[in-house]
């Protein structure tokens, strides 16, 4: 499956918000929406008129699938499964997200970003129930333990991550071991507790799919 390979900041430029694609570097002065640079293109200015209806919730979609860093087809096939599912469908596929194994490392800062995640996982350093999974991609399931693997756990990138830790916690829906390297995935989140993403406007993506 293609990937995007090009920079990441351009994206977050796109959006013109924080896709926290880069971990700690999104938090410095270095980021690009601090720096307040202009969104990427020849002549941003001149693309700045009202936008269309189906311009915003293009937008929507496309802020939503950046920040999980997803490729078009598969959240696509996130989105469909959220809308057989009992419920609103919206809140559906937030949940479906969130249940990604590549997000809950990300989540129990055991990486500094999604992206970084998925390559533990790719690379097999990461364990679901005592068992390697290499599917950044696999829904993790209330009560499964989250670890990284024995010989993983002296990696700089992840001792670096868990520092994240004690500046401002886990969500509340898991629970962290940082001194083992460890988590635990205790709930189903509520679309009201992704509070970081409160402000994606969810309607809007299930209008741009249902057009």
């Amino acid at each position: 499956m293609a990937r995007y390979t090009g920079a990441v900041c351009r994206l977050c430029r796109a959006e013109q918000k924080k896709l926290m694609l880069k971990g700690e570097r999104c938090k410095s002065d270095k980021c690009a929406i601090n720096k307040k640079r202009a969104a990427p293109g020849k002549d941003p200015k001149a693309r700045q008129g009202k936008r269309s209806e189906y311009g915003i919730q293009l937008r929507e979609k496309q802020k939503l699938k950046r920040i999980y860093g997803m490729q078009e087809k598969q959240f696509s096939l996130f989105f469909e499964r959220a809308l057989r599912m009992s419920g609103i469908t919206g809140e559906n596929l937030f949940v479906l997200l969130e249940r990604r194994l590549d997000n809950v490392v990300y989540r129990l800062r055991l990486a500094a970003s999604r992206r970084q995640a998925r390559q533990l996982v790719l690379h097999g350093h990461i364990l679901v129930n005592g068992k390697r999974v290499d599917i950044p991609s696999s829904l993790v399931q209330p009560g499964d333990v989250v670890e990284v693997l024995a010989s993983s756990k002296g990696f700089a990138l992840v001792k670096e991550a868990l520092k994240e830790v004690g500046k401002s916690g886990v969500m509340p829906w898991l629970e962290i071991d940082a001194d083992n390297c460890r988590g635990k995935f205790l709930a189903i989140p509520r679309r009201n507790d992704i509070t970081d993403l409160a402000d994606i406007k969810e309607q809007m993506i299930i209008e741009y799919y249902s057009k």
